[in-house]
């Protein structure tokens, strides 16, 4: 069993070519093979988002606090909130971040293939970002 106590390892930046604004990571797990898991606290701050990318074998996000938003290619925006929990099925482009007034961490928890875990693609446009969700009234 090998135990990574909080604060243990060193938290990232969000690279710039991958990340549009403040992104922190914080990595948590990533195992030797055969396991191929990888997990990391991601949080980002108001306006802060992804570029557009893919998993090879999916990803599952795990809202921890804040509110935010997420959008697979060809679908609307929609809002995401502590608690919810999402999944990207292998190979669909998609992008996650914070709104523009609200910060949002998550939990990502990717696997790799052939020791690839992402493949990142062009950055997500103000434009696009600033589309938005649909008004849902209902909150």
């Amino acid at each position: 069993m090998e135990l990574k106590r909080a604060g243990s390892q060193p938290s990232q930046k969000g690279p710039a070519q991958y990340f549009t604004g403040t992104v922190r990571i914080d990595p948590l797990i990533a195992p030797s093979a055969p396991a191929r898991a990888l997990s990391a606290f991601v949080t980002f701050e108001p306006g802060a988002r992804s570029a557009w990318h893919i998993h090879p074998l999916g990803q599952t996000l795990i809202v921890i606090s804040g509110c935010g938003w997420t959008q697979c290619e060809g679908e609307p925006i929609v809002e995401i909130r502590a608690g919810d929990a999402i999944w990207c099925p292998p190979g669909h482009k998609h992008w996650h971040g914070a709104t523009p007034t609200t910060a949002m961490t998550h939990l990502a928890i990717t696997e790799t293939l052939d020791g690839k875990a992402v493949d990142w693609m062009e950055k997500v446009t103000d434009e696009e970002y600033l589309a938005g969700p649909p008004f849902d009234a209902t909150g």
